[in-house]
């Protein structure tokens, strides 16, 4: 099985995860901005297992649904690496897609709270767009 190591600015805090992507995406609410200092965040979902190796700070922040969800990000450069559901770690972990430093990472399929998008962002074609958080 293909293994992908995700890794931050220091590479102190890393991630491996096994095989291909069960979904990859962006999403635009503001709270992922401010989170990245980016316009949006590009993530990859991957099925458990998964090893992570080095110091993690954590954040939990809840969604507009109501889910929890912990944000691991590196103490000592600060990037964000992975992040996962409450009561779902075991079964899969969303991995900052810029922290396996990849440009032949496979794109993104959907697009969340479309409705936050800056205008100048231009998405790729036929990927399916959500105006909000889909349920």
């Amino acid at each position: 099985m293909h293994s992908r190591t995700a890794s931050c600015s220091c590479g102190q805090l890393r991630i491996e995860v096994q095989g291909e992507p069960l979904g990859t995406g962006i999403c635009h609410c503001l709270a992922c901005q401010r989170r990245t200092g980016s316009v949006f965040a590009a993530l990859a979902a991957f099925a458990a297992p998964y090893e992570v190796f080095g110091a993690a700070t954590e954040y939990v922040r809840a969604g507009d649904q109501g889910a929890r969800f912990r944000f691991r990000f590196c103490p000592v450069c600060g990037s964000t690496v992975f992040h996962t559901e409450e009561g779902r770690e075991q079964s899969s972990v969303a991995v900052a897609v810029g922290a396996f430093a990849d440009p032949s990472f496979p794109p993104p399929q959907d697009s969340v709270y479309d409705c936050r998008r800056h205008p100048w962002v231009q998405l790729p074609p036929g990927i399916e767009t959500y105006l909000r958080d889909p349920p």
